[in-house]
C-alpha cells in the first residue's frame, strides 16, 4: 500500500507517460500505479486548499484509502473518482474547522504537540531557488483564485480532466466548468503577467 511521507514530496519531475502505438498514454496497470503516480499533485492540491502541510497529508492518505475500495473500477475512472473524493475530504475537513485560524492563536501546536514552525526543512534555499520562486508565484496566483475557478483549472490544466468529468468532480453542469476554466485563465494571465 501507498502511505505519504514528506520525504517523497520534494520537487516533481514531470515525464512524459509511456504512449500506446497511437499516440495516448498509457493507463496505469494497477490502482497502486496510479496512486503513486498522483500522490505529489493531490498533495500540492491539498495544500493550497487547506494551507496545512499535515491536514493536506491527511486528506490525500484518507482519499488513497477510500480508494482501495474502487481497485476492481476500470482504470479510466480512477482519476475523476480520486478527484472527487479528495475534493470532498477537504471540504468535510473545512467544515470541521480542523485548522481553522489555528496558527493565530498563540502558542499553537501542531498535531504532534510540538510549537508550530514556519521554517522550511528543505534543502537550502539557494539551490532550486529559480524552482522555488515560480512555484511560490503560481502557488499565490492560484490561491488568489476563487475556490471553484481554482479546482476548474487544477482538475482542467493540471490533472488534464476532460470537461464531463471535471463537471461530475465538482457538481456543476459542464458551462459552468467552461466558465471557471475561462475566468480562471483569464486571472491567472493577469497576475503572472509580469513574471513572464
Amino acid at each position: 500500500m501507498l502511505l505519504l511521507t514528506p520525504a517523497k514530496l520534494g520537487p516533481v519531475s514531470i515525464e512524459p507517460d509511456p504512449a500506446v502505438p497511437d499516440g495516448t498514454p498509457a493507463p496505469p496497470a494497477t490502482l497502486d500505479e496510479f496512486l503513486r503516480g498522483i500522490d505529489a499533485r493531490a498533495f500540492r492540491f491539498a495544500e493550497m486548499t487547506l494551507r496545512q502541510r499535515d491536514d493536506a497529508l491527511d486528506a490525500v492518505q484518507d482519499a488513497m484509502m477510500k480508494m482501495l475500495a474502487y481497485r476492481n473500477h476500470p482504470a479510466s475512472e480512477w482519476g475523476p473518482l480520486f478527484w472527487s473524493i479528495l475534493r470532498n475530504r477537504m471540504t468535510d475537513m473545512q467544515r470541521r474547522g480542523l485548522f481553522r485560524l489555528r496558527w493565530l492563536v498563540p502558542g499553537s501546536t501542531g498535531r504532534d504537540g510540538e510549537p508550530l514552525d514556519w521554517v522550511d526543512e528543505g534543502p537550502d534555499p539557494s539551490r532550486n531557488h529559480d524552482g522555488r520562486e515560480a512555484w511560490a508565484r503560481i502557488s499565490a496566483a492560484l490561491r488568489a483564485l476563487p475556490t471553484r475557478q481554482r479546482e476548474a483549472f487544477t482538475l482542467r490544466v493540471l490533472e488534464e480532466l476532460d470537461v464531463a468529468d471535471t463537471a461530475r468532480v465538482m457538481g456543476c453542469s459542464e458551462g459552468s466548468v467552461k466558465t471557471h476554466l475561462s475566468r480562471a485563465r483569464d486571472a491567472l494571465q493577469k497576475q503572472l503577467e509580469e513574471f513572464r
